[in-house]
């Protein structure tokens, strides 16, 4: 897991962690195979690349890289401290991309080696967005004072040279604050793992980003206040060098982490540039990428999406009662809209997920349950993500609770988008909660799941891939109880990974218990395989599987308006059909008075 570089004299260690967090019982969630590559670890890894090329600790100074991805791999820590050990403490140990329910996973891991007196930075979305939005001391950052780990805030291109020196010198800044001044990404050292990386994930896939920042406005977001709202851009030569770079070591799965793609000003270039090593080059490629619910509107960009090697795609659906979507701040979100956008992407043959957020203001667990009724009935998306309303730290909502000293959870751990952290007006902690799990339940039901794959069959969506996800989105949280995007393949866990402060059971009880229990999910697990794939093996062997039809697949009308419960279930719904009723009345006389 280490890079080396060849030059003789003193040698840096640089090691990369990418935390975890705990699960409810405290244990680190970790897998033998995760199910999302850490572009953040990626990234890094790329400029660290490139400083151990340029030498930039000078010539006689070589810079050995060791990358960990804790979601799929132990951190030995004696190992890693002998190593530091054996070069005379000469390295630093910098923890990636730390989201805030990963933080208190990351002072864990930090203390053993401040106890050695290793240096030790840490930046992501937590330090970044708490400094961005918040007065540098709130949330736990004197955390970080305290034991004298450094922060970075912002983003490292062009801007770890320093730290390495500073770092190599022994005079490393309590903050590295470049949150004014975000980098621009074109040209930079490209996202890159080696394999051995990233052979730790599902499917032997990689990510990178192409863009990053967004221009909407949406209040539970932190991209936007740490990514920024100027999108910067890597260049169709940059994303063609990292395909290869990884192609010549046999990897060629993308998740291309970009919040939207579909935003992109060089998507086209791109995808020109990626059809072409697809159809000339013979690159197999498959990506994963997240876009917007209005990329239907833009010419030839789903065509297009699909010649690139685009198998699925990402929508921030977030709701179907547009009273939410305008709480939120996400009114670019038509829902008038949603059933074109995402016949679109089905005429393609493409798999659509669909992140939806459960704990808007006028949300109570009926008009939940109404509304995965509407969206299973009406709208032609296969996998649906739920979540519940968080206020991260970093976005609009979490500062203005703040700022307000409304209570909020104080355990940052459970700031991951599953777990109820301040109060809602409606529901009750427990009946929201609840109702989350409920959601699960209720989309991926025995006889929705079977909908889903006659969709697929009569839209040309592979049955295959598509069983694969339903199994994961349908188990994960009853057997698991983590969120489906923090699975993956076979749990793993030890006693010592338990969190400090929680009573470590004894070896004698806990292998016996973690072995039944992970006979017992599996058998579950099994379970669920075997009725989908026989699911999918009937209908694929099913003539009439290509003629499927159901209100979800059938083009859009003009009637349906009046029809559907997506327009006449909510106020807001309503209100949203006659907005684009008065729009289509003032167009037509204005071209009327032209002619």
């Amino acid at each position: 897991m280490a890079h080396v570089s060849e030059a003789l004299g003193r040698r840096f260690q640089l090691i990369l962690i990418k935390p975890s967090h705990y699960d409810d019982d405290g244990y680190v969630i970790r897998w033998w195979r995760a199910m999302i590559p850490s572009n953040s670890l990626a990234a890094l890894y790329g400029i660290a690349a490139d400083c151990a090329e340029r030498k930039v600790l000078g010539p006689d100074v070589s810079i050995d890289i060791t990358v960990i991805d804790e979601t799929n791999t132990r951190i030995n820590f004696p190992a890693l401290l002998h190593l530091l050990s054996a070069h005379d403490n000469f390295g630093m140990l910098a923890l990636v991309g730390v989201q805030s329910n990963q933080y208190p996973r990351a002072l864990d891991i930090a203390r053993p080696f401040r106890d050695a007196r290793i240096p030790v930075v840490m930046g992501g979305f937590h330090v970044s967005g708490c400094l961005a939005m918040l007065d540098g001391k709130a949330v736990d950052l004197d955390a970080c004072r305290h034991m004298g780990i450094s922060m970075f805030a912002g983003e490292a291109e062009g801007r770890l040279d320093a730290v390495l020196s500073d770092a190599a010198a022994g005079k490393l800044e309590p903050i590295y604050n470049f949150m004014d001044d975000l980098p621009g990404i074109g040209g930079t050292a490209v996202p890159f793992l080696p394999k051995e990386n990233v052979t730790h994930t599902l499917g032997l896939s990689t990510s990178f980003d192409a863009g990053r920042g967004c221009p909407y406005q949406c209040s539970f977001c932190t991209i936007i206040n740490v990514q920024g709202r100027k999108s910067r851009f890597r260049s169709a030569d940059d994303v063609e060098k990292l395909v290869r770079m990884n192609w010549a070591q046999g990897v060629h799965k993308f998740f291309i982490t970009d919040d939207n793609f579909a935003r992109n000003k060089d998507w086209e270039a791109i995808f020109d540039r990626l059809i072409e090593l697809r159809e000339s080059a013979g690159i197999p490629l498959g990506l994963m990428i997240q876009v917007d619910t209005l990329c239907h509107k833009i010419p030839n960009f789903i065509e297009k999406a699909k010649r690139a090697g685009v198998t699925r795609v990402f929508i921030g659906l977030e709701n179907v009662n547009p009273d939410n979507l305008t709480a939120a701040k996400k009114n670019q979100n038509k829902i008038t809209e949603y059933r074109k956008m995402l016949l679109a992407w089905k005429a393609q043959g493409i798999i659509t997920l669909a992140g939806y957020i459960l704990g808007f203001p006028a949300d109570t667990p009926e008009t939940i349950r109404r509304d995965i009724a509407i969206i299973q009935h009406e709208l032609p998306v296969d996998i649906v993500e739920f979540f519940i309303l968080t206020p991260l730290p970093g976005s609009e909502d979490h500062q203005n609770l703040w700022r307000n000293g409304v209570e909020m959870e104080a355990d940052l751990n459970v700031y991951d988008v599953e777990h109820v952290c301040t109060a809602h007006p409606k529901m009750s902690r427990e009946s929201w909660e609840a109702i989350y799990r409920e959601a699960w339940q209720l989309y991926y039901s025995p006889v929705h799941m079977e909908t889903l794959l006659r969709r697929a069959a009569a839209t040309g969506v592979p049955l295959g891939s598509l069983v694969k996800l339903l199994v994961s989105f349908r188990t994960m949280v009853p057997l698991e109880n983590v969120h489906p995007l923090q699975s993956g393949l076979l749990r793993l866990k030890r006693p010592s990974e338990r969190r400090p402060g929680m009573k470590r059971a004894h070896p004698l009880i806990f292998w016996p218990r973690f072995v039944w229990e992970t006979v017992r999910k599996h058998v579950a697990l099994a379970g669920t395989i075997m009725r989908l794939a026989a699911a999918a093996y009937r209908i694929s062997r099913d003539p009439a599987s290509k003629l499927y039809v159901d209100q979800a697949l059938t083009p859009v009308g003009a009637a349906e308006e009046e029809t559907l419960d997506l327009f006449t279930k909510t106020a807001g719904g309503t209100a949203a059909v006659a907005h684009v009723r008065r729009v289509a009345v003032l167009t037509h006389a204005t071209a009327g008075s032209k002619r």
